[in-house]
């Protein structure tokens, strides 16, 4: 029932009581009745307001956007009333125009006051309010929204959408424990052992909060796990280094001992030269005491080449050895 509530329609936009009739009974059984009307003609809408009432099946009256004045009235014949959740509900006072004399404004008085009589009574069967409360509320204009109207009475209840109201199963999950159970498969794959406290942290987590374990303890855990691996590649990075360093400061000393080694044995060498030289010319003059010194000497000399000459070869081992290290 949308549009104005009339006794005739001139462009056929208005509700008239001989239409509603004509649709009403075009059919049996239960029926929905969809106001949006901002009133209209009282005496209309008592006559659309009985057809509903004497209608045999059950009448639920929904409400979409506005039942106000007569309208109101007309949805208190509904078996049920529901308003959806954005509209209102207003009722008040009857009106009408009157000209002539002091009398004539006394029978019009008169009968606004039967009209709002006749009012209360579709008002009272409905919401069993007294009729003073429901006279003031007249008096007032009052607006309702759907909340209020079913404080009321006026209505018994708020539309719903049936498509959310249905039951939607629902699921949860801990991102802690996807993030530990993913670290532990990689852990298991690395040869790495598993964090052992990951388990029974998720388990906990999970009875404290039913589910939805906190975060901020794992992230800080990830936090420091990837400090650490820094700390670890940096280390290594400076051990290695550092090994490079010291396998050259190494070779550096092997090869200045090695060089050294080479100049002693040289001038060992220039040394027994020098000694023979001496002896043969000890022998040419015949000083015995001075062939034996000099046979002393050379042994002498001969002992230290054959020490620098195991130097050497230490010297070279050690070389050969710490190259393969680098």
């Amino acid at each position: 029932m949308y549009g104005t509530i009339a006794e005739e329609s001139w462009f056929d936009d208005d509700v008239t009581p001989a239409m509603f009739k004509e649709e009403l009974f075009a059919g049996s059984g239960p029926i929905t009745v969809w106001i949006n009307s901002p009133g209209g003609d009282c005496i209309a809408a008592s006559q659309i307001y009985t057809m509903l009432m004497d209608y045999k099946g059950d009448v639920t009256v929904k409400i979409d956007g506005i039942a106000a004045s007569a309208a109101s009235v007309i949805a208190m014949a509904g078996t049920e009333v529901l308003m959806a959740p954005t509209s209102l509900m207003m009722i008040h006072n009857p009106a009408t125009i009157a000209m002539g004399d002091h009398e004539d404004m006394k029978k019009a008085i008169s009968m606004l006051d039967e009209v709002k009589e006749s009012i209360i009574n579709a008002y009272e069967i409905k919401t069993s309010l007294t009729r003073d409360k429901l006279s003031r509320l007249m008096d007032a204009e009052t607006w309702m929204n759907a909340n209020k109207a079913v404080e009321l009475g006026f209505a018994d209840g708020v539309l719903e959408d049936e498509k959310t109201a249905a039951e939607i199963p629902a699921y949860a999950f801990s991102r802690k424990s996807v993030q530990a159970a993913l670290m532990n498969k990689i852990s298991a794959k690395a040869g790495v052992a598993p964090d052992a406290n990951s388990d029974g942290e998720v388990e906990r987590d999970a009875k404290e909060t039913g589910g939805f374990a906190s975060n901020a303890s794992n992230e800080k855990r990830f936090a420091r796990d990837a400090s650490s691996e820094r700390k670890v590649a940096g280390d290594a990075s400076a051990r290695k280094e550092k090994s490079g360093i010291t396998g050259r400061m190494a070779v550096t000393d092997i090869v200045r001992d090695a060089n050294r080694v080479d100049e002693f044995a040289s001038d060992a060498s220039l040394e027994r030269k020098a000694a023979r030289d001496a002896s043969s010319e000890g022998k040419v003059a015949g000083d015995a005491t001075s062939v034996s010194s000099v046979e002393a000497e050379d042994a002498r000399t001969e002992e230290t080449v054959e020490v620098a000459g195991r130097s050497v070869d230490e010297l070279k081992a050690r070389l050969e050895t710490i190259k393969n290290y680098i």
